[in-house]
């Protein structure tokens, strides 16, 4: 299971989340840096684990959690000690 590491600080605005997620995810050109592009992209791969070393605020914090669910839905695990974080 590939694992990727995610602190939301990080990140000011959504778009820079899903260019960081692309890169560290190795995603497609093509990728359309949104929660639906994230889901069709990882329901053709292996599982990823997430860790949430800080989930941001706002609407990156928002995207993040969304993207986290994502993770899950294609069997992929996310980690967080960030209680808001979890769903």
């Amino acid at each position: 299971m590939e694992t990727i590491f995610i602190d939301g600080r990080s990140c000011r605005t959504v778009r820079e989340l899903h260019l960081t997620l692309k890169l560290m995810l190795r995603l497609p050109d093509y990728y359309g840096c949104n929660a639906d592009a994230l889901n069709d992209c990882l329901s053709a791969r292996k599982p990823v684990r997430l860790f949430v070393l800080h989930p941001g605020t706002g609407e990156v914090a928002e995207e993040l959690r969304l993207c986290g669910q994502v993770i899950r839905d294609n069997g992929g695990t996310v980690v967080s000690d960030e209680t808001q974080f979890s769903s």
